[in-house]
């Protein structure tokens, strides 16, 4: 089916139930309406990096269940797939067969291959200030030696984990490998393909090799040429200051709206309005909002929405709550440590307060464009330190795994339950129309007004919210949906 607006829900395959076939049971059973779309992070066989380093995209991981299962889901949700076009596995058939075959492998040219990139760009290359120019992961060259088995050794292109092999996406083999598995993952139900990592994907000598124009346009635009015959769209995701993602949007692609985490923290902790209503403003109408991600909580995105003082001011606060690995724990124990995410659910970010909680949801859903939520932040998920301590990787303090017992629990508690109704009446009401409008009013410095028409101007959505003391109203046509007193009493 198209794209819907209506929210999509973030999920690994085995983290609401143990598989595919209990995710499908948790939706039905216990979340309803409130769910339009599904975004099933990576399911296929991986290799590393929680299923980002995947090995073969023609397969499920038969731990998560098989295509029938995926299918399913795709029959009552719109689907949104991971295609990691920057990287696959070093367990992948094309870096086996490389290594296997070396210059006769019919992938000798699928990768970057390092010392080759840089004799075409010039004698004594590359100079130390050629790796110093390039948008590192690493605090060293973006380098992984490979052995063949006729015993030489070179260097390829590897920006991420060790698994994690970049693809030289201007070879002839890899744009096939590239349509193939994008008509595949069409073919199986994917309606929205999320493009992993794109922004890394152009190497060029003399840049820094991070979202380089004017080849990333051709690269974003072969894609949606793959795409737009089978009636399938693309989210490039990058995390970087808002003007890039803004570009991506003049160019009518769908976005990712990641300033709106760390701008709704700001306001939450200030109690001031003014930054929120400025972003609210300025943000368009075709994209999908974030509280929440698999990731961390993005610092570098709001950067000019917030002034560096409130960046550091919002930062210090998640830091006051226990929110970040970094600072409450030795960074050298633990893996996987962003310098520019903060690791939290957001729920443990706003001291797992219910009200401070439901009303930056509801600051989401009045925001322009369609509602992504994760997982833990659906079932308002605290820290889990178990999980942290038992890997010691911290990303995984917001990966919690949730069986079919403990999501039934979950849903009975208030905070999930109002959410849970709040994004059923966001789903339906037509006042959410991304052809409409947003008005976005500041009476005092901690309150704010926001309405939503639909394109007709028929139907209004108006939320008041004082960031202060948390309150709000919700009213759809004059009748009101929900409000937070300060007694903490809702009504539905």
């Amino acid at each position: 089916m198209p794209v819907q607006n209506k929210a999509m829900l973030i999920t690994y395959a085995d983290s609401m139930g143990k598989n595919l076939k209990e995710v499908q049971e948790v939706l039905d059973q216990y979340i309803g309406d409130a769910i339009g779309g599904v975004h099933l992070l990576p399911f296929f066989p991986s290799t590393g990096d929680r299923g980002f380093a995947p090995s073969d995209y023609t397969k499920v991981d038969s731990a998560f269940g098989d295509w029938q299962d995926v299918e399913a889901l795709g029959e009552k949700y719109y689907l949104m797939f991971d295609f990691m076009i920057n990287h696959i596995s070093r367990e992948s058939v094309m870096y086996q067969d490389f290594k296997a075959k070396h210059d006769a492998s019919e992938y000798k040219d699928f990768f970057i291959r390092w010392e080759k990139f840089w004799q075409e760009a010039g004698e004594n290359r590359p100079t130390q200030a050629d790796v110093d120019l390039i948008y590192k992961r690493k605090d060293r060259a973006p380098i992984q030696p490979i052995t063949f088995a006729d015993g030489t050794t070179e260097n390829l292109w590897n920006t991420f984990g060790e698994e994690q092999i970049d693809i030289d996406v201007k070879a002839t083999v890899a744009k096939e490998f590239i349509k193939r598995t994008l008509t595949e993952m069409v073919a199986h139900g994917a309606d929205l393909i999320r493009l992993d990592a794109f922004a890394y994907a152009i190497k060029k000598a003399d840049t820094n090799d991070f979202f380089i124009e004017p080849e990333i346009w051709d690269l974003l635009n072969e894609v949606r040429d793959i795409l737009a015959p089978l009636q399938a769209e693309i989210l490039p995701e990058i995390h970087e200051h808002y003007s890039i993602p803004k570009k991506i949007a003049d160019h009518d692609f769908f976005i990712y709206d990641f300033a709106l985490p760390m701008t709704t923290l700001y306001t939450m902790y200030s109690g001031k309005t003014n930054r929120l209503a400025k972003w609210l403003r300025m943000s368009p109408m075709k994209q999908f909002t974030t509280l929440d991600t698999h990731d961390g909580i993005g610092v570098v995105d709001a950067r000019d929405i917030l002034t560096d003082a409130e960046i550091d001011f919002a930062s210090e606060e998640l830091y006051k709550v226990g929110a970040n690995v970094k600072k409450t724990y030795s960074s050298a124990s633990y893996n996987n440590l962003d310098i520019y995410q903060i690791n939290s659910t957001y729920y443990s970010a706003l001291g797992n307060d219910d009200k401070a909680y439901l009303l930056s949801r509801a600051f989401q859903i009045f925001a322009p464009g369609i509602p992504q939520i994760y997982y833990v932040g659906l079932l308002a998920g605290a820290n889990d330190i178990e999980l942290l301590e038992a890997t010691k990787e911290g990303r995984n303090i917001n990966r919690h795994y949730y069986s079919k017992a403990e999501v039934a629990q979950e849903v009975k508690r208030p905070v999930v339950a109002k959410l849970l109704q709040l994004l059923a009446w966001r789903n339906e009401f037509a006042a959410f129309d991304l052809a409409g409008s947003i008005e976005v009013t500041t009476p005092t410095a901690e309150t704010i007004v926001i309405t939503r028409k639909d394109s007709d101007q028929q139907n209004v959505a108006v939320l008041e919210a004082n960031a202060a003391d948390k309150t709000f109203k919700i009213t759809a046509n004059g009748h009101e949906v929900m409000s937070q007193t300060v007694a903490d009493q809702t009504q539905l």
